[in-house]
């Protein structure tokens, strides 16, 4: 082994509204006061318990993946118990549908406010 994970850091315009949308998607304290998650101006933290640390870095210019397209990157999966409540409840935080999950009943495809992929999936 190298090296341990620190965090995931998405780039996104800006980077206290989107964790704002992610601790309310999955809970979590925004920039807690904690000495090992020092972050440079314009990055945010969000840490979960037991969960993996995200981090958010104001880009200017910031583009969206494209979901479906070959340089797509990554998506999180959000595991929920009810999809219809947690599908009501992530578009009024303003998350944009971007797929049905291809027919599946168990999962949704969506971007976050910032564009990037993320999918509700149950159990």
């Amino acid at each position: 082994m190298i090296g341990r994970l620190r965090c995931v850091v998405l780039d996104c315009p800006d980077a206290y509204e989107l964790a704002l949308f992610y601790q309310r998607l999955v809970g979590g304290v925004v920039d807690a006061p904690d000495p090992r998650w020092t972050v440079g101006e314009g990055c945010v933290v969000l840490r979960g318990d037991g969960g993996p640390v995200l981090a958010f870095q104001s880009v200017p210019g910031h583009r969206s993946p494209a979901w479906g397209a070959p340089e797509q990157q990554f998506h999180f999966d959000v595991r929920v118990d009810d999809l219809a409540a947690a599908d009501e409840a992530v578009l009024a935080l303003g998350a944009v549908p971007l797929d049905d999950g291809g027919g599946d009943p168990a999962r949704r495809v969506y971007a976050d406010p910032a564009g990037h992929p993320f999918r509700l999936v149950r159990p």
